[in-house]
Parts: structure tokens; C-alpha cells; sequence
């Protein structure tokens, strides 16, 4: 008889559980880490001071005063929870002022927040797409939106990343009566390039279909105080629904998705996952306000961010790394083979600079790659002993000459 944990306890060789196994009996195991404490811009383990170049908090303001306090404060006048749905107990004051200053800061008629960013691509998608219409996702997509589509059943296409030529294919080929919906990322979270909207824009006219954006690492950094890739376009009116999450620049939990009034409250009234999730907690939805607050009183914020990922970016060029196409403070530094991959993180970890590995399914076959991010709280201090650690490691091991 067929065990079913048959293959935890004898994972096959080259899967993902098996190469953890070895990466563990080697000592270069990379996940799970219990950091110490945390001050932004650099984190303790096992007493020793390390730059972290692998946080989504752009803007630093995990340990604002204003953030803080205001979690804080949350905790006071509602608990630590909302112990229950927002269709039932769970809606609470702040959960209403999050959203109504989200949806004016965004330029949309409405705003619903979900319990996490996951939830919201799982909920938007599945709740708008039926088996009769069609997903359209660039291969480079979050796997939640993968994920939506999944739990939707609607059919599927995916085109080259960022490429509008393949993009167009396949909007060909669909039956003209079909639903279509457009799922782009603004922002992709391990190339660091941004989406050519406004051709992709032009498409979704021609071809009669719906567009969604994730900003989940946009929001914050593109636009005028961070309102994202449809504003750094200026095609605000052109982008149907806009999704973000508040566990990266707005230093929170949770995520959300805008849109026309009438498709936000059918997605309120469709998707499962907000429908049968608790609701946000009251210090994760004050955290988030506070933080949309300061990114509009200090802008300054996110022209250091730039500036921090510009000075990385060259640095990281003249000594001789791969880092793709990247245009923003995500930065990848492509190894393309999976075990010098790790050994790279390994080697920057001792010398005092974390960075988050990735491989393939997330990235490509052969796109191994060391995946760094920046906060505008860097110093340039920091960047200086990071690009001599990158530069000492790289030579090591024969990465760069």
C-alpha cells in the first residue's frame, strides 16, 4: 500500500526537500534563519551585526516613531484582533479609514484590505475569473497570481516576460466574446525591471480586456510619493484594478486591491478567501495608515531609496556582476548555477551581508541568483562595506575576476 508521507521521509533526488536535506548536511542552508533583533538596515545573528540586503522595507519605516505609535495605540483602543470576518464582527473603524484613504491616494472610487497580499491576488482573481473566460499572465508573475487563477478554473495564457510582441499572440488567439483579464506584476520581485505599461495598455484596448497590476513592490517607490506604476505612467484612468500589499514599504501586514466601485464590492461579496479569512488586525491596519501618511509628508524618502539603489547598482556593474535588466532598488545578481549560488550566500553571509537565494520554479532553469533590495535608511556606509564584502566573495569564488 501507498504511503502518502512516503515522500517526506525519502524526498527524490534533485526536489526541493532533497536539496535541503543536502544543503543542511553541508552547513549552507539559507532559510529559516532566527534573527536576533532587527534595526532596518542591518539584523543580529547569533550576536554578530549583518547588513540586510534582502528586506522589501524600502522605505524604513518598520521602526518609524509614527508607525510604532501607532500600532500601538491600536492595540489599545481595539485588542490584538478583530477576532472575526469582516462580513460579520470583523469590520472595525480603522479598517474603513485604511481603505477610504487608500482609494483617494490611488486615485480609485474604492479599496478593500485583505489579511495578507497572498490572499488578496487569491481572492481578486478567483472571484472575478469563471472557467469560461481567460487568464493572461506574464511568465514572470507572483506565484498568487498563478495561484487566483488556479482557483478559478477560468483558462490560462501566459506570455513572455515583459515582452508586448508575445503578449499579443496570444490576446489573438481568444475568442473575442471571452472574458479576459490581464494580471501584470508593476514591479517583478526578482529581475527588479518594471512592466512596459503603456504598450501593454494599448493591448488591453485593442483586444477588449481588463487589466490588473500588481504593485505589490511599487507602490512606494514608483510615482509621485509612491503611488505606483500606473501613476509613473500617468495612466491611473487605463488600469482597472490595482493591488498592493502592506508588508513592504507600508512596514504592516495585509494587502489590497482598488478598482471601480462596482467590481470591488462584487469582489467583496465573491471572494473566499476575505470572506472566510479573520480580518486584518487593528495594529497591522493602523500601521499600514500611518505609514501611507508618512510616505506623503516625506517624499525624501523615496529619492534616497533611488539614490542608495542607483549607487548599488553601479557599483555592483564595475565589479563585474551579472544583474540583469534590473531599474529599480531590486537588484539580482545572477550565479545561474544552483550550488554556487549557495555558496555565494554563504560567503556574504559570513563576511557580514545577507541576501536572499533563489532558484528555479521561482526563477527560471538556470537563473539562480542572488536576489538584493535596499531601504532609504541605508548609509552610505553600509553600501561601501556591502560592494567590498560582494566584491571579496566574488573573487573568491570565481564569480567575477
Amino acid at each position: 500500500m501507498m504511503d502518502l508521507f512516503e515522500k517526506c521521509y525519502n524526498p527524490k533526488e534533485n526536489s526541493a526537500l532533497y536539496d535541503a536535506k543536502v544543503a543542511q548536511e553541508r552547513g549552507l542552508y539559507p532559510y529559516f534563519l532566527p534573527f536576533e533583533g532587527t534595526e532596518g538596515t542591518e539584523v543580529t545573528y547569533n550576536g554578530r551585526k549583518i547588513i540586510m540586503l534582502g528586506s522589501n522595507n524600502y522605505l524604513g519605516l518598520t521602526h518609524h516613531p509614527k508607525v510604532k505609535e501607532a500600532a500601538k495605540k491600536a492595540i489599545d483602543e481595539y485588542g490584538t484582533s478583530a477576532t472575526g470576518s469582516r462580513f460579520m464582527n470583523g469590520t472595525l473603524k480603522i479598517h474603513r479609514e485604511l481603505e477610504e484613504a487608500l482609494a483617494e491616494f490611488l486615485n480609485k472610487e474604492a479599496v478593500i484590505v485583505f489579511s495578507t497580499g497572498y490572499q488578496t491576488n487569491l481572492g481578486t482573481i478567483s472571484a472575478l475569473l469563471s472557467p469560461k473566460d481567460y487568464a493572461i499572465m506574464d511568465k514572470e508573475d507572483h506565484a498568487s497570481i498563478v495561484d487566483g487563477w488556479s482557483m478559478s478554473h477560468a483558462k490560462f495564457s501566459r506570455f513572455d516576460h515583459n515582452d508586448v510582441d508575445s503578449l499579443e499572440k496570444v490576446l489573438q488567439k481568444i475568442p473575442e466574446e471571452a472574458g479576459k483579464l490581464i494580471v501584470i506584476d508593476g514591479v517583478y520581485s526578482m529581475a527588479g525591471d518594471i512592466a512596459p505599461l503603456p504598450q501593454i495598455v494599448e493591448l488591453k484596448k485593442k483586444y477588449g480586456a481588463r487589466l490588473m497590476v500588481d504593485d505589490a513592490h511599487s507602490i512606494g517607490v514608483l510615482g509621485k510619493n509612491g503611488r505606483g506604476t500606473a501613476n509613473y505612467f500617468n495612466m491611473e484612468n487605463d488600469v482597472d484594478l490595482i493591488m498592493g500589499t502592506f508588508s513592504k514599504s507600508f512596514a504592516s501586514l495585509g494587502g489590497f486591491i482598488a478598482g471601480d466601485k462596482e467590481v470591488i464590492d462584487y469582489i467583496k461579496h465573491y471572494a473566499r478567501p476575505f470572506i472566510f479569512s479573520a480580518a486584518m488586525t487593528p495594529s497591522s491596519a493602523a500601521a499600514a495608515l500611518a505609514a501611507l501618511h508618512v510616505m506623503q509628508e516625506e517624499p525624501e524618502r523615496i529619492e534616497h531609496l533611488w539614490n542608495i539603489a542607483n549607487r548599488m547598482r553601479k557599483g555592483l556593474k564595475e565589479l563585474g556582476f551579472d544583474i540583469g535588466t534590473s531599474n529599480t532598488p531590486i537588484i539580482p545578481v545572477y550565479i545561474r548555477d544552483k550550488w554556487k549560488t549557495v555558496m555565494m550566500w554563504k560567503e556574504l553571509f559570513d563576511l557580514g551581508v545577507y541576501t536572499n537565494p533563489v532558484f528555479p520554479p521561482a526563477v527560471q532553469p538556470n537563473d539562480s541568483l542572488l536576489r538584493t533590495s535596499y531601504i532609504a535608511t541605508h548609509t552610505e556606509e553600509q553600501i561601501d562595506r556591502a560592494l567590498t564584502i560582494f566584491e571579496k566573495a566574488g573573487k573568491k569564488l570565481g564569480i567575477i575576476k
